[in-house]
């Protein structure tokens, strides 16, 4: 496997860099004090539509979408070292218009909208001028198998009837977000994975509420949030239904494709500036009469941190490498472990930068306190640990029979 950057790469590469250098960081601060002096916690502060001119203008738009001619043309593995430059900032993402779930919601409905959902809808995202969501996760039910799913999405002559609940849905509150793609069970008598569909569900249709914002160790994540959304006899034409009945799982695991690894470049990114953090900070500070820099205790953490950091991007790229190469499905295995492996990598790393700043990388002086519970988040986020493992040993376990057999 050759991971080095092609000439193409490379270039966009620099010109990210440079793009976070110019623009992005220096205006997280004026993003905050834009968003603290809102009325409205869930409108997006107005220096976001600046920045994603210039991202546009640029050319340092849609990069990670392969199949559509709006996007990057990208490999898994090309995208990756960009990606992860963009993680390195909670506002970049949504600034180049790679920002979930948008990014998994496009890739659904450029690979199984119809011309008119793609019209109307995927336009719209590709441009950046609407946001999304994605409705699966219940609170009712352990969603890590999405076979329990109980929304239902019933047949009622040219309409679909949707009734249940939803919660941790991203973006569902953000004022601009205006297209659910949800998923429901249309025949619960089918087999196992054919009971389920995907409809979309436009925010603003009569039934649809917005229960209340959840928070994650405390952050409300505005104007993005997560939210519990409830679902009272939604109706919608029948055309808002994806790929047709009982497609569902069908298009999850087509969704969730690039997307599965996506995470895992961008906490990359952000575990290498907190790391940035960690070193500054003991360069800066004295302890005992020597600089932190100089502690034998302090040297043993950046250099653990280094190794977890290129291990975890390293086995980024590998799993990035076989899904272009052998496709999903032979890669699943490492698609499990970096799954596991970069966000508890990034909490350890983020862990120890709070750690080395005291008091002060427990509050939002510097970003880690968020950085941590967000990282925390992603060992629940795309499946908890425990169902990434237990991938991972089936797989293991069955090679070690075929090996001996």
């Amino acid at each position: 496997m050759d991971f080095s950057f092609s000439p193409r790469v490379e270039g966009l590469r620099q010109r990210l860099l440079a793009f976070m250098d110019e623009v992005v960081y220096p205006r997280e601060e004026t993003y905050a004090a834009q968003h603290a002096a809102q009325s409205n916690r869930w409108a997006t502060p107005p220096i976001m539509d600046e920045m994603k001119r210039q991202a546009r203008a640029a050319g340092l738009w849609n990069l990670f979408l392969p199949e559509s001619e709006e996007g990057g043309g990208l490999t898994n593995l090309e995208y990756a070292p960009l990606c992860e430059i963009m993680g390195r900032s909670p506002i970049a993402p949504e600034v180049f218009n790679c920002a979930p779930p948008d990014t998994g919601n496009m890739e659904v409905l450029v690979r199984y909208g119809t011309d008119a959902q793609q019209r109307r809808w995927l336009g719209p995202l590709l441009d950046g001028a609407i946001r999304s969501a994605y409705a699966m996760t219940e609170p009712d039910v352990a969603s890590s198998d999405a076979t329990n799913i109980r929304a239902r999405i019933e047949r009622d002559g040219d309409e679909y009837v949707i009734n249940g609940r939803k919660w941790w849905i991203t973006g569902a509150g953000n004022s601009r977000c205006e297209i659910f793609i949800l998923m429901g069970k249309t025949d619960p008598d089918a087999d196992r994975h054919r009971q389920q569909s995907m409809i979309l569900v436009p925010k603003d249709t009569p039934g649809v509420t917005l229960v209340r914002p959840l928070t994650v160790f405390g952050y409300d994540d505005a104007p993005v949030g997560h939210w519990e959304i409830r679902f009272d006899d939604v109706r919608v034409p029948r055309e808002n239904i994806l790929l047709g009945e009982g497609r569902g799982f069908e298009i999850a695991q087509g969704r969730l494709g690039p997307g599965r690894i996506h995470h895992c470049m961008r906490v990359i990114g952000l575990a290498e500036r907190s790391l940035e953090a960690l070193c500054a900070r003991a360069h800066a500070r004295v302890a005992f009469g020597k600089p932190l820099a100089d502690q034998g205790v302090v040297m043993e953490a950046v250099a653990d941190s280094r190794m977890e950091i290129e291990q975890a991007r390293l086995l980024t790229l590998k799993a990035a490498h076989m899904m272009d190469t052998v496709g999903n499905k032979t890669a699943r295995a490492e698609i499990a472990m970096i799954k596991v492996v970069a966000p508890s990598m990034a909490q350890r790393v983020i862990d120890r930068a709070i750690q080395l700043h005291g008091g002060a990388g427990m509050c939002e002086d510097f970003g880690l306190a968020r950085a941590w519970a967000h990282s925390r988040t992603l060992r629940i986020l795309d499946g908890p640990d425990e169902v990434h493992r237990r991938t991972v040993a089936r797989v293991e376990l069955r090679k070690q029979v075929s090996a001996h057999s």
